[in-house]
């Protein structure tokens, strides 16, 4: 048993008809929104990266707006009830190829058609239960971050400085460096000593043998 033909399909359409698109290309964006709801399948579409999405988007538009304008229905209330597209005229051109041959080129065209419906109760019931949780939780977000806005800013707080006297050496490093220098300079004071102790023996061993030279 077949369905309805796709020119008797119940609700409310619009047809772009000629568009220079293949119809495998806008088939695949179709398929996305297919039995969506009116606001998700702009939601899809505005997300979707492909160049059939904005003409589609477009056409979804139309179709809600003749549901609206023309059978006064409710745009909240509206889904994709069906989606294609047909195939349209294909012109052909050729281009030159090698060895003066030519290679065709075809350029395909389609028709895209978008029908909305209004959704029965029950999946009419379900969306707005999910839309209104949907909005009580943005609501809740929005006010969470006024508050968090609203919240004054603690001051911060430094840690008192440690006070280091002139004397004083922090870095242990830096003590043993002053501890070998220290030790060298008495090393030094040592030898110098030493040096100042042999030269005045000397002295008085040459001032000895002077005197003896003497007499």
């Amino acid at each position: 048993m077949t369905g309805p033909k796709t020119n008797e399909r119940l609700g409310t359409r619009a047809t772009l008809k000629g568009y220079h698109m293949s119809a495998s290309k806008a088939r695949v964006v179709l398929n996305l929104i297919r039995g969506e709801d009116v606001q998700s399948a702009a939601e899809i579409l505005a997300g979707t990266t492909r160049e059939a999405a904005g003409v589609i988007g477009k056409v979804l538009a139309s179709a809600v707006a003749n549901a609206v304008n023309n059978d006064s229905m409710n745009a909240e209330e509206l889904y994709v009830s069906a989606a294609y597209a047909d195939e349209g005229i294909t012109m052909k051109r050729f281009t030159p190829r090698a060895r003066g041959r030519a290679a065709k080129i075809r350029k395909r065209s389609c028709h895209i058609t978008v029908i909305v419906s209004r959704l029965d109760e029950d999946r009419l019931e379900l969306l707005r239960v999910a839309r209104s949780a949907q909005a009580a939780a943005s609501r809740s977000r929005r006010v969470a971050s006024s508050r968090r806005r609203d919240e004054p800013v603690p001051a911060p707080q430094y840690e008192p400085s440690v006070q280091v006297e002139e004397n004083e050496i922090v870095n242990p490093a830096m003590e043993a460096e002053v501890e070998t220098t220290e030790s060298d300079e008495v090393a030094v004071d040592e030898s110098m000593n030493e040096e100042e102790a042999g030269e005045a023996n000397a002295d008085e061993t040459v001032s000895d043998d002077t005197t003896e030279e003497t007499k």
